[in-house]
This record gives C-alpha cells, structure tokens and sequence, in this order.
C-alpha cells in the first residue's frame, strides 16, 4: 500500500506541484508588451498592469483594449511565433 501510494506521489502529485509553481512565477513575471494566451482563447499584447491582479490587453485587429484578472492568462506566448 505505501508503495502504491509513493508511485503516485512521483507520477501524478509532484509533476503537478511544478506545475503550479511554473505558472505561478510567469504570471508574476508579466509585463507591458508581452503576448500572452487566455484561457478563453483571446490572444493579445499586454498594454498596462494594475496593482489589483488586473491586466489590460490590446487584441487585434482593431486594437480593442480588454482588462482581465491576471489568472486568466494561460500561457506566454513567443513574440517571434505571434508575428508569423
């Protein structure tokens, strides 16, 4: 029993805890002009940062400026992949 339970510590819990803290050090790490991904899809460029846990993005293509909680953002993305 207690080796079972140490397999899945290894194979589900700790990949899972550096999961966390992997998106929870990028999400501190944003700033103006990154690209980032939202978890609703929205791709677009960080224009400001609140102190509140707010973002504003800017998404294309007319410039419409969108304020999300900063946990709504999925991913950073790679400026040279966006502009391809």
């Amino acid at each position: 029993m207690v080796a079972i339970f140490g397999i899945f510590y290894f194979l589900l819990f700790l990949p899972m805890q550096k999961q966390k803290k992997q998106t929870a050090q990028m999400l501190q790490n944003l700033k103006k002009g990154d690209i980032v991904v939202t978890s609703g899809g929205l791709v677009g460029m960080i224009v400001d940062i609140g102190n509140d846990d707010t973002i504003v993005i800017k998404v294309k293509p007319d410039n419409v400026k969108l304020q999300l909680a900063r946990s709504a953002v999925a991913s950073l993305q790679n400026p040279d992949s966006a502009s391809s």
